[in-house]
């Protein structure tokens, strides 16, 4: 194969489309949950989606996802309709409930993201143990897979979650307000993490930490029903304040930061 050949394949590798949103709306009782979406995300982009609360972010998720079917619009996973583009996506809920006291742990956590590739009432394989293995590692909580996970700092039982994702061996992560339960100082630790996987595949972010995702993502689009996206890491003003509906001040010192006004 010669160079431009070559240059080629690299070239298709890094722009191959891994979802397509074409305008897609959903109506819930009569009330527009998102409106007219138009969304192409391509792979090895890490994307941050910010927004209000009740803008839509989860909702978006879950319709790429497949779990909601919007009113109208047509959504494509790697080509395929959502419902059969899942088993391509790894998926961290905003809110992963569950008994701290329950004896499960960490190891067994992770495990049950293969649960979907095994048969029912199959044991699990060498291969899905040794992707087990494979996550943890990735995520750095490979010496911590005995631990009860309950126990774990909310960071730790971040980083489990992620690994439960990535077992599937997925080709898009989306993670809905991940940071939550990170204190800050773990925080750039978390987003080093992110980095890395996304030489793996394509990250959607949904957060409102506006500052932390100016630095760290490739491109932010902002949500509040409607989407606001240029294919770009910068955020204008007026897309902010649309999105917001209340003024906006952006500060760079440095650097970038993004600061929301009292309002």
């Amino acid at each position: 194969m010669n160079q431009e050949n070559k240059n080629n394949k690299n070239q298709e590798k890094i722009t191959q489309e891994v979802i397509n949103l074409q305008n897609v709306w959903l109506v819930y009782n009569n009330i527009n949950v998102l409106e007219d979406i138009n969304l192409a995300i391509y792979q090895h982009e890490f994307l941050g989606i910010i927004g209000p609360n009740g803008g839509g972010k989860t909702t978006l998720l879950k319709v790429i996802l497949g779990l909601i079917q919007p009113t109208k619009g047509e959504v494509n996973i790697l080509g395929m309709n959502p419902k059969e583009g899942r088993k391509y996506i790894g998926y961290v809920p905003q809110y992963c409930l569950f008994d701290r006291e329950f004896p499960i742990s960490v190891w067994e956590v992770v495990l049950t993201g293969r649960l979907g590739q095994r048969k029912c009432g199959k044991a699990y394989s060498k291969e899905d143990k040794q992707k087990a293995e494979q996550a943890l590692d990735m995520v750095g909580m490979i010496e911590s897979k005995g631990k009860q996970i309950g126990k774990l700092s909310g960071g730790q039982q971040q980083r489990v979650f992620i690994a439960r994702a990535l077992v599937t061996e997925p080709k898009i992560l989306l993670l809905d307000e991940p940071l939550a339960s990170i204190d800050t100082p773990l925080q750039a630790e978390f987003y080093e993490l992110l980095e890395r996987l996304k030489e793996k595949m394509a990250i959607v972010l949904v957060t409102h930490d506006l500052s932390a995702v100016s630095i760290y993502v490739n491109k932010i689009a902002c949500l509040n029903r409607r989407l606001f996206y240029h294919q770009s890491k910068e955020i204008r003003v007026e897309d902010l304040e649309a999105t917001y509906h209340c003024p906006v001040d952006l500060i760079a010192h440095g650097i970038p930061h993004r600061v929301l006004r009292k309002h």
